[in-house]
């Protein structure tokens, strides 16, 4: 939108002197903070990665962005909050993420609109969405320095369907149809691993061990000592997916669902921790175990660890002891309380970085009819992941923000003002004098400036 098609108008008077509002403040951007996406990018390579992978069937003669601009301007944009490909259609002319996708603030071309961003995405077909995700892996591998043992977390979130998408299924959990984005991180770095659209019922074993078979093939091309670790909660606790693991060098540790078998095998332990609580004062006592155990469908034992506890719940005739027990099953070796609270326990760092992902980089907005564009629109939301992951990492770990959420990080370092000038041989951008984070904007953008030119 042009400065010169909105028109002035005036507020109330501040002691006395008159206010007046007008759009005349020439090139400025309310994002400042796309220059430090722009520099996240330049350490990282995520959307240059992603532009080299998607495909381009484009007449060479007739072309006006390049493809990494186009996946940069959307993968920007989304970290900043713009969720929509409409919202291009407004963010075209901002000087600033002209810059951050390298193009001149004022004398550079508009960016992509819309419907040049709706076709990007609507442009590969299932294959090369594969290449996409495979791309995204890719990234992972070549940006994470492992040790010798590594842990993938792996889960799934609901993402609501408003129309008629592809894959869409009925969820009674959530009374509603939708998706079942299944995604995959390394707890231990915060980092994507995966985001893989899929229809919104229970994984099936053949599945679990699909998607775990192709990302540990892809990732031991970059990690080949690395002993690698799938944890996930009983979903993931399949035959299939263990049976392949154990085949293939591969470690385990998943949920796994109670039964009248396993009950019979803690009952002892239920029982002496019965009496123990009862002649405690504590308000609950954990006890942990670990067994050997075979299911009708495996076929051979596996370790299975037990954690009892005991505590008093309000019942019909007032307080009642009452015994949860929950299983894991693991190839892992050690103690029993080691696997469940050290190990397993540490999954739950899991749910923080979906709700990054989904709730506050929205990669639950797929309203594409096709299945493979809305797979596009994830990759390119974890694109987006991946730009304020930069950012985050590159803020002093004396600083709060350092473990703060995207939307935190968003507010204090991407939404600033700023404004844009374009001299003959210089860019300047000039930040707000009063900006609260300016030191702190200052540290990290000369942190994430990379080695080279």
């Amino acid at each position: 939108m042009n400065d010169d098609t909105l028109l002035p108008f005036d507020l109330p008077s501040v002691r006395r002197k008159k206010l007046t509002v007008d759009f005349s403040g020439g090139h400025q951007s309310s994002d400042g903070g796309l220059l430090l996406l722009r520099e996240a990018e330049r350490k990282l390579g995520v959307c240059r990665r992603l532009a080299a992978a998607m495909p381009d069937r484009r007449d060479p003669d007739r072309v006006r962005h390049a493809m990494f601009e186009m996946v940069m301007a959307r993968a920007s944009a989304i970290a900043c909050g713009y969720e929509d490909a409409i919202d291009l259609d407004r963010l075209r002319h901002d000087p600033l993420l002209k810059v951050a996708v390298g193009r001149c603030p004022q004398s550079g071309a508009p960016l992509a609109s819309q419907s040049t961003i709706s076709r990007l995405e609507n442009a590969p077909s299932k294959t090369e969405a594969g290449r996409l995700s495979a791309a995204l892996l890719d990234q992972f591998g070549a940006t994470v320095k492992p040790g010798k043992l590594e842990v993938l977390d792996i889960d799934d979130t609901f993402c609501a369907a408003h129309g008629g998408q592809q894959l869409a299924f009925w969820n009674a959990h959530h009374d509603e149809r939708g998706f079942a984005s299944m995604h995959i991180y390394h707890v231990a770095s915060g980092a994507p691993v995966a985001a893989i659209l899929r229809s919104a019922r229970t994984p099936k074993g053949s599945e679990v061990r699909t998607v775990i078979k192709h990302v540990t093939r892809r990732l031991r091309r970059h990690w080949p000592k690395t002993r690698l670790v799938w944890r996930g909660d009983s979903h993931y606790g399949r035959v299939e997916a263990m049976d392949w693991a154990e085949d293939h060098g591969a470690d385990y540790i998943f949920g796994l669902a109670g039964n009248p078998a396993l009950d019979a095998l803690t009952a002892e332990t239920a029982v002496n921790l019965r009496l123990c609580h009862a002649m405690s004062r504590e308000p609950k006592l954990r006890a942990y175990v670990s067994f050997a155990y075979q299911a009708g469908s495996w076929r051979r034992p596996r370790n299975v660890v037990a954690r009892l506890e005991c505590s008093l719940q309000p019942g019909e005739n007032g307080m009642r002891q009452e015994v949860d027990i929950r299983y894991v099953v693991t190839s892992l070796k050690g103690s029993a309380r080691h696997l469940y609270e050290t190990v397993y326990c540490q999954r739950g760092q899991m749910e923080n970085l979906i709700k990054l992902h989904k709730a506050q980089l929205a990669s639950d907005r797929m309203s594409c009819h096709s299945a493979t564009a809305n797979q596009v629109r994830l990759v390119l939301h974890t694109a987006a992941f991946w730009l304020m992951h930069g950012v985050r990492g590159a803020i002093p770990q004396s600083n709060p923000l350092a473990r703060g959420e995207f939307t935190t990080i968003r507010e204090r370092l991407i939404k600033i003002g700023a404004r844009v000038i374009e001299h003959l041989a210089r860019i300047r951008i000039q930040l707000p004098t009063s900006c609260p984070e300016g030191a702190l904007f200052r540290t990290v953008a000369l942190g994430l400036m990379p080695s080279g030119p």
